[in-house]
């Protein structure tokens, strides 16, 4: 009875159409109580159906609500792990209601069941339940994820996107209520950020907090500790402590007029401080002799030294500089009272890099010895020996020629290596004479800076010989040589080195004049600098100066009401001078403000003009094209000095030219040409009422003007009350006196 009762209905089965109303199993699927309760077993042809059954069958079912299955793939495509794998493709019996379409999912709709017809899937209605599924029980589909169907290979399966695109795109993160900008900074952009400031702005940074404290007296931001402009200003406690908290970043301190650390230089380790210097200052500093020798025997790596009128400064002081300081390239020991050839030796003999050696007032140079230690370095280039009385021309012609070194008997000079002597200032140097500066002849070729001013005895066939054995001569001071002639001003103009020499000084050479003067201002075009006071020159040199100011500096041109600042090019003194008046100033005045204005025509492109003629019954048509005349534009041009002359004259002249020439640099050069005028108007004035006879007669003329001019005096053009009417009327006659008082 079993056995027949399911033929019956498998024949049922075959025989009804899928999804008709006589087939309710297949449209409602069996409620899961009933699918909970045992089964009883089966035999034989049961058992055989029951195998294909369960063979077509997906275990998915039961576990839909639960965690989803390996089967199904992580990117949210739809998986068919659940159908079947049988040889013909189709929608097998495991899904669920809502992914089989509306379709019966019972045992009886398997694929293997013979005669069953699978009608074709619905894309639509897989789409409307995909839509409506919650998170949780869709299947391999992300709960933040927007749904989307693509067309896939397989027919019936839809796809679902799930990709960086397709995600909402997230909200930009607000920015932290309490950033700081200041503060997140990296230490290297604030200390290169501070670094801009200036040392008084630094320490005044340094009261805001405690953390700004610190950041300000960090030694990165003070590598180099010069106190040149606010020395004055800066009290000693702030300055000790930059000192200190920065000493071993410090490599450049110029502490110069610092008087202030006269009780402080052992407070705090101040002397301690810095053992990491290259270039140390201390002139005009009250520092005792134990404080400047801690610094320098501390600081082996020192370059520059300047101890310049320290009376700390020993000769002690010096032999820790030889034993310490091999690198020492410039010293400066001027006005040292307690130093004397005897320390100033050992350091030539150690420091073989010395180049710049100032010793103003240094004492010892007549030790021959000495002079030849300096001689053998011959690593000089700068050699200071102002006011060296102990300077003798023996001394000196050792220090250029060595000692006992071979002579030339047909010139009558050592043959020797020339010196790497690049300036050499002897001024006051008593001590030498004219056979002392002989032995620069030929033996300084590099020279370029010559200064000896105020020493006697010099004469024209020295320097004669000297000059043109120095091409490379920039700067020559022979101030106070009074036995100079204008001989040596024209072997200067020359020279090889007249196109290169921009200082010169002959003040107080009395014996110099227009003779010398004039061929030096034609060949040494480019001077700077030129002090001629107290000598003969005249009118002429102040004429050819101001020539030489205007063909050697191109002029500027500028368009209509653009301002021009001119610079200063050569700065001349030339007052008490007798043979220079007021008119040569005059001509360097006129040079200054000299300015021309040109105007030239430009041709513009001419504009076309058509003409066009036009009817009610045909369209307009146009007509060639007629050129207009040529437009004319006017440019107005104005030409300025670009360098100018300052000048400094007599001293009744010198406000006078101040002004002047205070109103051409800042470019107003229409005042400046007024005031050029009404002075050489006054002073032709002064000529004239200074003149014998011709002064009285022009100040009678100038009375006699004054007394038509205010004698007859209207109270009115015409008297509306007057008598009559009369034009005129009224007038009144004054009392004339005898002349004008202040004329």
């Amino acid at each position: 009875m079993a056995s027949s009762s399911a033929e019956s209905v498998v024949a049922e089965e075959m025989q009804s159409p899928v999804g008709s109303p006589q087939s309710p199993s297949r449209m409602i699927p069996p409620p899961f109580e009933e699918q909970l309760q045992p089964r009883p077993k089966l035999k034989g042809r049961q058992r055989l159906l029951a195998g294909f059954q369960r063979i077509s069958s997906s275990q998915s079912v039961s576990r839909m609500s639960q965690t989803r299955p390996r089967g199904y793939s992580g990117n949210g495509k739809g998986s068919i792990s659940c159908i079947s794998l049988s040889s013909t493709p189709s929608l097998g019996s495991s899904l669920t209601r809502e992914f089989s379409a509306g379709y019966s999912t019972a045992p009886t709709s398997a694929v293997t069941t013979p005669g069953i017809q699978i009608p074709p899937f619905d894309e639509r209605a897989r789409l409307r339940y995909l839509s409506n599924l919650e998170s949780k029980s869709s299947v391999g589909v992300p709960s933040d994820v927007k749904v989307a169907a693509k067309p896939t290979n397989t027919p019936g399966i839809a796809e679902v996107d799930e990709d960086y695109f397709t995600r909402p795109v997230s909200q930009h993160a607000q920015p932290e209520k309490d950033f700081n900008f200041w503060r997140d900074l990296p230490s290297e952009l604030r200390m290169e950020i501070m670094s801009y400031l200036e040392p008084k702005e630094i320490v005044r940074c340094s009261t805001v907090s405690k953390s700004w404290h610190q950041m300000c007296f960090d030694g990165q931001l003070w590598a180099i500790l010069d106190t040149s402009g606010f020395y004055q200003t800066i009290p000693a406690d702030a300055l000790v402590n930059i000192i200190t908290s920065a000493g071993p970043f410090v490599r450049d301190l110029n502490l110069r007029g610092c008087v202030q650390l006269r009780e402080r230089w052992h407070a705090k380790g101040l002397s301690d401080a810095c053992r990491n210097l290259e270039n140390f200052c201390l002139e005009g500093c009250r520092i005792d002799r134990t404080s400047i020798n801690n610094f320098l025997h501390q600081n082996s790596r020192l370059v520059h030294i300047n101890l310049c009128g320290l009376a700390g400064a020993t000769n002690a002081g010096l032999k820790i500089v030889a034993a310490n300081c091999p690198k020492l390239e410039y010293l400066n020991i001027s006005w040292c009272n307690n130093i004397d050839t005897r320390g100033l030796k050992k350091v030539i003999e150690s420091c073989p890099n010395l180049k710049d050696l100032r010793a103003s007032e240094i004492r010892g140079w007549d030790d021959v010895d000495f002079a030849n230690q300096v001689f053998l370095q011959n690593s000089l280039e700068r050699l200071i020996l102002t006011h060296c009385d102990t300077l003798t021309d023996e001394a000196l012609s050792v220090l250029i020629e060595g000692k006992g070194s071979e002579v030339d008997y047909l010139t009558g000079r050592a043959i020797v290596p020339p010196r790497n002597l690049k300036h050499l200032d002897l001024t006051r140097c008593r001590g030498i004479t004219d056979q002392g500066v002989r032995t620069f002849v030929n033996n300084l070729p590099y020279l370029e800076g010559l200064n000896l001013s105020k020493c006697t005895g010099i004469l024209d066939a020295t320097l004669t010989e000297l000059l043109p054995t120095v091409p490379l001569l920039t700067h020559l001071d022979l101030e106070e040589l009074e036995d100079l002639t204008n001989l040596v001003l024209q072997t200067l103009a020359d020279a090889p080195c007249a196109d290169r020499l921009r200082h010169l000084s002959i003040s107080y050479c009395e014996n110099l004049g227009d003779t010398g003067m004039l061929p030096v201002l034609k060949s040494c075009t480019a001077l700077q600098s030129l002090e001629m006071d107290n000598t003969r020159i005249s009118d002429l040199v102040l004429t050819e100066a101001a020539a030489m100011m205007r063909a050697r500096s191109a002029r500027v041109v500028c368009q209509d009401k653009t301002l021009h600042k001119p610079t200063t090019g050569l700065r001349l003194v030339a007052y008490d001078c007798q043979n220079v008046t007021w008119t040569g100033v005059r001509e360097v005045l006129s040079r200054n403000a000299e300015i021309f204005v040109s105007t030239h025509a430009t041709e513009l492109p001419p504009l076309d003009r058509t003409t066009a003629s036009s009817s009610a019954s045909s369209s307009a048509e146009n007509l060639p094209t007629i050129a207009t005349p040529p437009r004319i534009h006017i440019v107005r041009s104005t030409s300025y000095p670009a360098e100018v002359i300052q000048l400094k004259c007599f001293y009744t002249y010198q406000p006078t030219v101040e002004e002047h020439t205070k109103r051409v640099l800042r470019g107003d050069f229409l005042s400046a040409r007024r005031l050029e005028r009404k002075w050489a108007e006054f002073m032709i004035a002064q000529e004239e009422a200074g003149a014998a006879g011709a002064g009285s007669r022009r100040r009678r003329r100038r009375a006699r003007e004054a007394q038509m001019m205010h004698a007859d005096e209207e109270d009115g053009a015409v008297a509306g009350t007057g008598t009559g009417g009369v034009v005129g009327a009224g007038r009144r006659r004054r009392a004339r006196s005898g002349g004008c008082m202040v004329m």
